[in-house]
């Protein structure tokens, strides 16, 4: 069974495709991609601090605010770049304290367009029935 690029339930994902020709440059390319993210997305929307975690073991967290996670997935030639509300304990708790679900959903609503401009290259038309995904570039 084929499969597509991984993203925690529930994100806004933006695609971006990876041409490394040299597997040697994997490395370097890869590293490139993520502080060239991290830049972008601290420019654009400056609550976001550095972090670095997962969520599961193939979506990685650069960055993190008060609401969200924002990350990168990699899978063969293809980046899923995603914001998502935070599912962590310190947020769970800060939760219970104070309700913070409407308010993370109303950001990450108010932000839905920006991130997709920014980071959005290619678009998903949908998946086979075999996992797999398709995909268009963007106008």
């Amino acid at each position: 069974m084929g499969r597509s690029v991984s993203y925690p339930s529930g994100a806004l994902v933006a695609y971006q495709g990876l041409a490394i020709d040299d597997e040697d440059e994997w490395e370097f390319a890869l590293e490139w991609l993520r502080d060239d993210l991290i830049a972008q997305a601290r420019r654009a929307f400056p609550s976001l601090e550095p972090h670095d975690g997962w969520r599961g073991r193939e979506d990685r967290i650069l960055l993190r605010n008060g609401y969200a996670d924002f990350g990168l997935s990699i899978y063969g030639g293809l980046a899923a770049v995603w914001i998502v509300e935070r599912d962590d304990s310190p947020y769970h708790e800060a939760d219970l304290r104070r309700p913070l679900h409407e308010l993370a959903q109303h950001w990450l609503g108010s932000i839905a367009g920006r991130f997709d401009d920014l980071f959005g290259a290619y678009v998903c038309l949908g998946h086979m029935s075999n996992g797999e995904g398709v995909y268009r570039k963007r106008h």
